[in-house]
């Protein structure tokens, strides 16, 4: 009777280390959606940065070339100017939006794989865990067996 009851307690046991670490995947996915989260807001913050800081520029540019007396409304070289740093101004936002699309997939992904990982540690838990509840019948229909056909097996304990 020992061996079902020690197979019992190691598939539970099993069983528990399966659960726990499905959880523990669970949550890693989370925390990994909440830094997806956030990695989102931090790249608008930037793109948000980079298109004031173009805002000030132009600004300042703009005043520069007033004070030199340049007309901005009809210098080409000055227009050229303008239109090559707001070029690069939205260069360098797409940039950041390519590099937030990037991490995003990279984050989907990592939770996609931690829920997968546990998962499979469940599933493989379950699996030991009927092989240890199979290992301990048989073990215990061998002792039974041996018991009835009087190989021994099974001791009255204290005897006189």
């Amino acid at each position: 009777m020992w061996q079902l009851i020690a197979a019992g307690i190691g598939a539970a046991g099993q069983i528990a280390a399966g659960v726990g670490a499905q959880r523990e995947a669970e949550l890693t996915a989370f925390n990994i959606g909440t830094e997806k989260k956030l990695n989102r807001v931090q790249a608008q913050q930037q793109a948000l940065a980079r298109q004031e800081e173009y805002d000030l520029a132009t600004s300042a540019n703009v005043a520069a070339f007033a004070a030199m007396g340049r007309d901005i409304t009809s210098d080409r070289s000055v227009e050229a100017f303008l239109a090559r740093q707001k070029e690069i101004s939205s260069e360098d936002v797409s940039r950041i939006e390519f590099q937030s699309r990037a991490e995003d997939l990279r984050a989907d992904m990592m939770a996609m794989a931690e829920k997968r990982r546990g998962r499979n540690t469940m599933y493989s838990s379950l699996f030991n865990a009927a092989g240890t509840l199979g290992e301990g019948i048989y073990r215990y229909q061998t002792t039974m067996a041996k018991a009835v056909s009087g190989g021994g097996g099974i001791s009255g304990g204290g005897g006189r």
